[in-house]
């Protein structure tokens, strides 16, 4: 089951980057929900190779099918089959790679778990299969949009050394028409500028670039996530982690927050008419591994590309000391086609955690009455008799 995630809202990607096709099976996804190709590609469109001169060069049209769970424009509850082939594949590019390992990819790897592998891009390594993850993903938020209004964003916050300033009021503010304006996906129109051109400047140089990806889920309702094992912030660190190239996860405050004392970094509460708010937001939305009915927001960190067109000292399958290459068309910064990519992992550990919560509560007894306002007596502090 390695290729399936999800509990209730499971989610199935298969095909090769060199293959015939690539895409997904999504199975849990309630019925009578309107769904449509057209809800779906344009997301597609966002991860799609070729979009800018930032990008790899390989031109996909992308274009998803509906195979089933779809019927007069509503979804079925059965098994919802998508389907994007593959038209645009080099493996000529990939030749030496069968018998050299590339620095930093699977190919090794893989050998050593499976004892073959698909060398052509990558084959299921390869970032093409996210492919089926944006397409399933738009079928997750299509359904938290729907039943609960909840809008995921995400964008790119840091690209090598050069960051966004941060600005608490952006995870509430920052909308995807302000992420779409420039071909980096910053928000921040004079860091944009900057970022695009070392991203140029690394491509030029035969190099490529790391970064960070910001993003806000708002509108969630309190009470989404499990206890112990299946936290929200858990299942959201295993969803971004699956994602090629990515190094690094953190919610809320992350690793700054140790920087802090505790009174300095809990969230205190209050109400807001009738809704239970916190003045502050360093937990990210989540307290206990559930939602509080804040902003969940995290960031996810990016290695610079592993393919970059230089020589490198790498060794081959016969276990030599060697040298290859690099060859073929790859991003210079993965950053740009990430953003939708890390909306749709978002979107399905959600839409997951949405049914479970659903189920619960459909099967949940009678409310557990209030305790009354007047306070306990104090336990006694004398010692033993």
């Amino acid at each position: 089951m390695a290729n399936t995630f999800g509990h209730l809202f499971r989610v199935t990607t298969w095909g090769e980057s060199h293959g015939p096709a690539i895409g997904a099976v999504v199975d849990g996804c309630p019925p009578r929900l309107p769904l449509a190709e057209d809800d779906i590609q344009p997301e597609l469109d966002r991860r799609a190779p070729g979009q800018s001169r930032i990008t790899t060069q390989r031109k996909e049209a992308d274009a998803v099918k509906l195979l089933s769970g779809v019927f007069e424009g509503l979804t079925l509850g059965t098994p919802i089959a998508l389907h994007i082939a593959n038209g645009d594949a080099r493996s000529d590019d990939y030749r030496e790679m069968r018998v050299k390992y590339r620095p930093s990819h699977a190919d090794y790897t893989y050998d050593a778990k499976y004892g073959t592998r698909d060398f052509r891009g990558g084959g299921r390594t390869s970032a093409r299969e996210t492919a089926g993850r944006v397409a399933a993903g738009a079928i997750a938020r299509k359904l938290l949009a729907h039943t609960n209004g909840v809008e995921i964003v995400a964008w790119v916050s840091k690209v090598g050394r050069l960051a966004m300033g941060t600005v608490v009021s952006d995870l509430e503010t920052v909308t995807r028409d302000d992420v779409d304006q420039t071909i980096i996906r910053c928000p921040d129109l004079s860091v944009a500028e900057r970022m695009i051109a070392a991203v140029e400047a690394a491509r030029k140089d035969g190099n490529s670039l790391g970064g960070t990806i910001t993003c806000a889920v708002r509108g969630c309702p309190p009470g989404w996530g499990e206890p112990v094992f299946d936290r929200l912030e858990a299942d959201l660190a295993k969803a971004m982690l699956s994602l090629p190239a990515s190094k690094g996860f953190e919610i809320g405050s992350g690793f700054a927050g140790t920087d802090l004392t505790g009174l300095e970094h809990n969230d205190p509460f209050h109400m807001e008419g009738d809704r239970v708010r916190t003045v502050t937001n360093r937990s990210g939305g989540v307290q206990g591994g559930i939602t509080n009915g804040e902003t969940v927001y995290f960031r996810v960190a990016f290695k610079p590309t592993a393919t970059v067109m230089r020589s490198q000292r790498t060794v081959n399958v016969w276990h030599e000391d060697d040298e290859l290459q690099g060859r073929g068309r790859h991003d210079p910064c993965v950053l740009p086609r990430a953003v939708p990519i890390v909306e749709a992992m978002a979107a399905l550990v959600l839409a997951d955690h949405a049914l479970r919560h659903a189920a619960l509560m459909a099967t949940a007894g009678p409310t557990v009455p209030l305790p009354p306002r007047a306070e306990a007596p104090a336990p006694s502090r004398s010692g033993p008799g």
